[in-house]
């Protein structure tokens, strides 16, 4: 056992500490909730990683994202991130896919893991994901929008099918019913009404990601999608070690 990993084995004994130690996490999606969720499992005792993003940190990210310094501009989300979980366990095994998750390389992507977590930010990837991870076995928890959030209060987890006034959960259950996909998927989410000023409802987004769509401006807040990150990494290891 290392020794940064005492106080953990404390709370939750030694077997429950070696299986977080065997289990490997697939993190699709390192912005501000999945990048947030992966330090949090890894000061918890998951040391086995598949991080998977095709973006690069850019200045836009500085106000909430935890690998975004002014000196990670430019870089990979998948490499800052790989190199921050390995300062915090240097036994850690991370393997990088710097890629977009499609339809066509997800089979390659995401092999044997013992749980997916989704923090996708757009619809179509989203449900592919999900589908794909329930037509495979493969655990998963998902995350809907921090975005033009404000009150942590609100974040809540619950089945996919009993979520609460999030406009983007409603829209990923209706495209997963058409799958026949029902119920059955944890679900991170915040009830809270979204902030959008009047301003900004029609101004394009200031970067155009090469994959999709040209997005709308998304307000954000530093403390959301940190606290959502934590909501899910604390699901995580609460159903690994069998504890609600």
């Amino acid at each position: 056992m290392l020794d940064q990993d005492v106080r953990t084995q404390v709370l939750i004994g030694e077997a429950n500490l070696a299986r977080l130690h065997q289990t490997r996490v697939c993190i699709v999606g390192l912005g501000g909730v999945g990048s947030s969720a992966a330090e949090a499992l890894a000061r918890a005792g998951i040391c086995l990683f598949t991080l998977i993003d095709f973006d690069r940190i850019n200045p836009t990210n500085l106000n909430r994202q935890i690998i975004a310094l002014h000196s990670t501009i430019g870089q990979t989300k998948t490499d800052v991130l790989k190199e921050r979980i390995l300062d915090i366990n240097p036994d850690a095994n991370v393997i990088c896919h710097n890629e977009f998750c499609a339809i066509e390389n997800r089979p390659n992507l995401i092999r044997d893991q013992d749980y997916i977590l989704d923090a996708i930010d757009s619809l179509g990837p989203k449900v592919g994901l999900i589908e794909y991870a329930v037509q495979n076995s493969f655990r998963i928890i998902t995350v809907m929008g921090a975005g033009n959030r404000l009150d942590p209060s609100q974040i809540r987890i619950s089945d996919i099918s009993e979520t609460v006034n999030c406009p983007l959960a409603k829209r990923v259950r209706k495209f997963l019913r058409r799958r026949g996909i029902k119920s059955g998927i944890p679900c991170v989410y915040s009830m809270e009404p979204a902030h959008i000023p009047e301003e900004l409802e029609d101004e394009p987004d200031e970067m155009v990601i090469h994959r999709g769509r040209k997005r709308k401006t998304v307000g954000s807040i530093s403390y959301m999608p940190v606290i959502m990150g934590m909501y899910t990494a604390s699901w995580i290891i609460r159903d690994l070690i069998s504890v609600k």
